[in-house]
């Protein structure tokens, strides 16, 4: 049987592989980045558990098309979630690792 911490710590994996499976691949631009980053937030912040949630994207790695938008990559997204579960609470992000080069998930706290 899990502990209510690894139960919190499954859930933001959870979390945030939602943040990276649903919306990769979206269009964006510079000007509806912002909106992209609310949109995200609220649609995680709806899923059980979630304390706060919070998203970035780096507009400075956006690559425009020739119809003037791009599309989100992983690499582009910092993601930070809190989730409580029945009073064990844990903290994640999602954050571009350039040694890696690949958008690596982990645990906080």
């Amino acid at each position: 049987m899990p502990t209510k911490r690894e139960t919190a710590a499954f859930e933001a994996g959870i979390k945030l592989g939602a943040i990276y499976h649903q919306f990769v691949g979206s269009p964006v631009s510079t000007e509806t980045a912002e909106c992209l980053e609310v949109a995200m937030e609220e649609s995680i912040s709806l899923q059980p558990h979630v304390r706060s949630v919070s998203v970035k994207i780096n507009r400075d790695m956006l690559v425009r098309n020739v119809f003037g938008y791009g599309e989100l990559a992983g690499k582009m997204i910092k993601a930070l979630v809190e989730i409580d579960y029945e009073g064990a609470v844990v903290r994640a992000k999602l954050e571009y690792d350039p040694e890696k080069d690949y958008p690596m998930m982990r645990l906080l706290d």
